[in-house]
């Protein structure tokens, strides 16, 4: 089999960042302004697994909502957020670096051609949100540009396969072509943001369980996620941070192959199972307070990993409803929950005495209901979940339906990092190996909405910078 072997021949610096996601060009694209700011010669080479069609990941297909106000800042009460979210084992730390560099992110972005909007939040009310116009398409073709204006050098097709380390110091790393040809890269110093291992089924039936390993992916891009950068730095020692057995998952129509074809008007109606059988409780909370554990209830729990939603017409009377549905797949319509059990393949008696004992508990009118916020408007079902707000019988035909499936998104333990994006091993930082993104931990419980791409372009530009200044630093010292 060809070695290739790739060594620094010339004077300058070498800086080797892998994946060319929201944080790998953040990475190379601030290690690069950082050395063009102090004169200093460095060569900066961004290596993706895939294509240069393929190439970024999640972040390719990502609508990219980031957890920012139109002001560019972060709400009052963020940090705390976070950490009550996270069970209190999140680092307050961390979040707050967000918070106090999130203004001047988006100006860095701006500066590059992005341009952000504010996007309707579905139905319910949310957290503030922004979002580059046109996705994380269109935040990979200007960071991209950018990338190749500074001088960046584009490596594509080379997956990575193991870090390299001499006396201590990461200094490159190995991977293979399509061929399978190996490829060695020198380098002074190394970032990690290649991604999670959402699609890996090895590690997720062993982190997560053996039915996570049959998890749809949210995205074509998210399957390029298979922790190969983890796994390699977890070979040389970095710690872990971060909840190994949670992942972000969301619900989205099991007919459907696009990419994220989320239906998220799963609050309004009843959610059965395929015995036909409710199993949870579809108005806990605000639709991003419960996707991610019904997309787990799916999973994990569900024969088949499927479940139907099921609503009357009045969902049409709900103002836009449509901007929650993100599937082309057109609702299954039926006259009558007969006609909807037949279409559905549902056990006819069982769904009709479901919803029966649903409609029974519930108020006879629909006065209170309110979709865009937690109503109140319960009703508590016999030998059922209860249905704690946007609770309506459901009476009024057509009756409309959607099959979901849960879909993985990304995962959430990852590398231990400090807040230079330095990774940790156990007596403190591996010199030469930073990381960002979903490659690292933080993350624990559920996923803090709109935080992921705000966090991966942030420490993405702390990771890049930081290592040229550690560069820097090391030849002084």
């Amino acid at each position: 089999m060809l070695r290739v072997i790739m060594r620094a021949t010339m004077k300058h610096a070498e800086i080797l960042v892998i994946g060319q996601g929201a944080a790998g060009l953040c990475a190379a694209i601030s290690a690069k302004e950082a050395a063009d700011e102090a004169a200093v010669p460095v060569k900066v080479t961004l290596v993706d697994a895939q294509s240069d069609q393929q190439c970024g990941g999640n972040t390719r297909w990502s609508p990219s909502n980031i957890r920012l106000k139109v002001d560019h800042q972060v709400e009052p009460g963020f940090v705390n957020a976070m950490l009550e979210q996270s069970g209190g084992r999140a680092e307050a730390a961390y979040f707050e670096q967000i918070a106090s560099q999130s203004v001047e992110l988006v100006k860095w972005l701006e500066s590059m051609g992005v341009q952000f909007q504010s996007p309707p939040y579905y139905l319910a009310r949310g957290p503030a949100r922004i979002q580059p116009i046109g996705g994380g398409a269109s935040l990979l073709k200007h960071l991209t540009a950018r990338a190749v204006e500074l001088g960046v050098q584009l490596v594509h097709e080379l997956r990575m396969t193991d870090l390299q380390v001499e006396a201590g110091r990461v200094v490159g790393m190995s991977g293979r072509t399509p061929d399978q040809t190996v490829v060695a890269l020198h380098a002074d110093a190394v970032v990690l943001g290649c991604g999670g291992f959402e699609g890996n089924a090895r590690m997720l039936a062993e982190h997560l369980g053996q039915a996570a390993a049959g998890f749809r992916l949210i995205s074509p891009g998210t399957a390029h996620n298979d922790g190969a950068g983890m796994l390699a730095a977890l070979a040389i020692g970095a710690q872990t941070a971060g909840d190994f057995s949670g992942a972000h998952a969301e619900p989205i129509d099991a007919r459907s192959q696009q990419s994220a074809p989320v239906v998220l008007i799963y609050p309004y109606g009843v959610v059965v199972n395929a015995l036909g059988q409710r199993f949870f409780d579809e108005g806990a909370g605000l639709m991003h307070e419960t996707w991610e554990q019904f997309a787990h209830d799916m999973q994990f729990n569900c024969p088949g990993g499927t479940a139907y939603v099921i609503t009357d017409a009045s969902l049409r009377d709900i103002p836009d409803y449509q901007r929650a549905i993100r599937s082309e797949q057109p609702p299954i319509e039926a006259s009558s929950l007969e006609e909807m059990a037949g279409l559905l393949g549902l056990p006819q008696d069982t769904l009709l005495q479901t919803v029966k004992t649903f409609n029974a508990a519930c108020r006879p009118s629909s006065q209170g209901f309110d979709a865009t916020v937690t109503d109140g408007l319960a009703c508590y079902p016999a030998n059922q979940p209860p249905k704690t707000n946007w609770a309506l019988a459901l009476q009024r035909p057509p009756f409309l339906a959607w099959p979901l499936v849960g879909a993985l998104v990304y995962t959430l333990g990852g590398l231990k990092t400090d807040l230079h994006a330095r990774v940790l091993g156990p007596q403190g930082p591996i010199t030469g190996l930073y990381a960002a993104g979903e490659i690292t931990g933080h993350f624990y419980g559920l996923a803090p909405n709109s935080v992921a791409m705000l966090r991966a372009l942030i420490y993405g530009r702390i990771a890049g910078r930081r290592a040229f200044e550690d560069l820097e630093e090391s030849k002084m010292s």
